[in-house]
């Protein structure tokens, strides 16, 4: 079998190595035309602020690819002959396949400003755009930045960090608004101001404006207000990247269509990551999955189906992190802007406003936990994952609450503060458990099947 897989993000090289471990035999072809090695995406905005080397954005040894025998293709694919099981190089030369995974991943999304194409104007997605960012943001002294999301707040912070003043434009009114609540986003605002970024909430772009060079020399609000920039970073989101497939017959909507097994409408065709987008969405979860530890796990289903042993994608409980600024945030389960009918909110805050806290769970029965957020600590997934995934109520879970601390500073404070919240609000007497001890704590958690013996071992898994 030769497997050709697309793409060298997550996705693609975690079904190949998948594929490598289960088919020894297998001839296996990575083709790329932004890297020619896999490289971590997460961590590009360290490497622009000088806490990793290039070299560290990869994760494996380049002799890891032909120990192998992981077979690298450093060149564009412009057309897909499904009929012929081919694949049309920019090179010219045609590349056969006897199955094909298609893990292409994301591109930045814009909106047609006028002025976009102006030089210092860009997004951050590809190894390329932390090329063009380190050359274009040389010498400049003042930049903007659009697009309230995550990747909004790292740019602003990359630019923080070379002494760039940073104009924020989100036109939510809130930052993070499409998916946090008021009180966490204005959290994020805080700490966003805090470390000197002009941040301006409900505020839009209207066009950029280039000087005599071709350079932009500013950004137009909608208000008509002109703000100085010589570089301005569009992150506006991201689009699944299969333009390039309009023409190959391949079903599309706003990604490749694919079941829950990862097959396309193609026969020995395959799509995971970014680029693939579900026929049926999964409950409580979007049909496009663009997180970077979902891409992994859709390399390693896409595997199964590869070598012919489908199983269905069961993605577990909903998890995401992140880091703003100095402030950690993860959430696991479903936290929604506004909780649906039957379900309601606990949320806690720190004095100092730079941690929070948010239970969401049922209003009827034990009041099962359906999701949580925290901000400024560190929580353990594989309990959150659990406590949900096991339908434990509200009450219950408070009472447990210090065993899923990670890091003890805020244990004293979230638990009991949550808790006293909650007691308040519902006239209850629940009270915080003790935390469990490491012995208790590893014996619970899956490892290989068995639990770790000692406190070394029991490390290396933390």
């Amino acid at each position: 079998m030769h497997l050709v897989v697309l793409g060298n993000g997550v996705a693609g090289v975690t079904a190949a190595r998948y594929v490598r471990q289960r088919d020894p035999s297998a001839r296996i072809t990575l083709v790329s035309d932004e890297a020619e090695h896999f490289f971590a995406r997460t961590a590009l905005m360290y490497a622009y602020m000088g806490q990793l080397t290039r070299g560290h954005l990869e994760p494996y040894e380049r002799g890891f690819w032909g120990k192998n025998r992981l077979h690298l293709v450093h060149d564009r694919v412009e057309r897909v002959d499904v009929a012929a099981k081919q694949l049309h190089l920019r090179s010219g030369e045609p590349l056969g396949y006897d199955r094909l995974l298609l893990a292409t991943g994301s591109v930045p999304m814009f909106f047609g400003w006028p002025g976009q194409d102006l030089h210092g104007v860009q997004g951050l997605y590809h190894l390329q755009d932390l090329d063009r960012m380190e050359a274009a943001t040389r010498g400049v002294e003042r930049a903007v930045v659009v697009g309230g999301g995550l990747i909004g707040v790292e740019m602003a912070e990359m630019l923080h960090t070379r002494g760039v003043h940073v104009t924020f434009l989100i036109r939510e009114p809130w930052a993070m608004g499409h998916f946090l609540p008021e009180e966490e986003g204005r959290l994020v605002e805080r700490e966003t101001r805090r470390h000197g970024i002009d941040l301006r909430t409900s505020t839009e772009l209207e066009r950029l404006v280039g000087d005599e060079g071709g350079r932009v020399r500013a950004a137009v609000t909608t208000t008509g207000e002109e703000i100085p920039a010589q570089f301005v970073g569009l992150t506006t989101g991201v689009r699944p990247n299969v333009d390039f497939l309009r023409e190959s017959g391949i079903e599309l909507n706003r990604g490749v269509l694919v079941d829950r097994c990862f097959r396309t409408s193609a026969p020995d065709v395959f799509a995971a990551g970014d680029c693939a987008e579900f026929r049926e969405p999964l409950p409580g979860r979007k049909p496009v999955e663009q997180l970077w530890y979902t891409a992994r796990a859709h390399g390693a289903f896409a595997a199964h189906a590869i070598l012919g042993h489908p199983r269905p994608y069961r993605p577990g409980v909903f998890y995401n992190s992140a880091k703003f600024f100095d402030v950690e945030y993860q959430t696991y389960g479903r936290i929604d802007l506004r909780p649906p009918e039957g379900e309601s909110t606990l949320y806690w805050e720190h004095p100092d406003g730079r941690a929070a806290a948010r239970l969401q769970h049922e209003t009827d029965g034990q009041r099962r936990v359906v999701g949580v957020s925290v901000m400024g600590a560190r929580h353990r997934h594989a309990v959150w994952a659990a406590w949900i995934e096991a339908g434990w109520g509200v009450e219950a879970v408070l009472a447990a609450l210090p065993s899923a601390d990670f890091d003890p500073e805020l244990t004293r404070e979230v638990a009991p503060a949550l808790v006293e919240a909650y007691n308040r609000q519902h006239g209850t007497w629940v009270r915080v458990q003790a935390r469990r001890g490491w012995r208790e704590w590893m014996a619970r958690l899956p490892m290989r099947g068995n639990a770790a013996k000692t406190p070394l071992r029991a490390s290396l898994h933390l």
